[in-house]
């Protein structure tokens, strides 16, 4: 299955994620690009990282001692002057 992440867009993929052996509790995925991107979900291994970052998305790995708000916040902060700046 694939998803869509809207133009200039953050989102979080909690829910998608489905291996139990998986480092990371969340992943925030930040497009900046003017374009829609889609990305496969669910997300089941490490290199679907490395993939996602390949079509020009961030890709920002939350560990459980990371606070999920913190990141999120801190990234769509980046997002808005990235818009404001374009």
């Amino acid at each position: 299955m694939k998803i869509v992440v809207r133009a200039q867009h953050i989102m979080s993929l909690g829910g998608y994620i489905v291996e139990r052996n998986f480092p990371f509790r969340n992943i925030i995925l930040v497009n900046k690009t003017p374009e829609p991107v889609k990305v496969e979900v669910p997300v089941f291994d490490e290199e679907w990282i490395e993939e996602s970052r390949d079509l020009g998305l961030e890709v920002i790995p939350v560990k459980e001692e990371d606070s999920f708000l913190n990141l999120y916040r801190k990234a769509k902060a980046n997002l808005e002057l990235t818009k404001e700046n374009s």
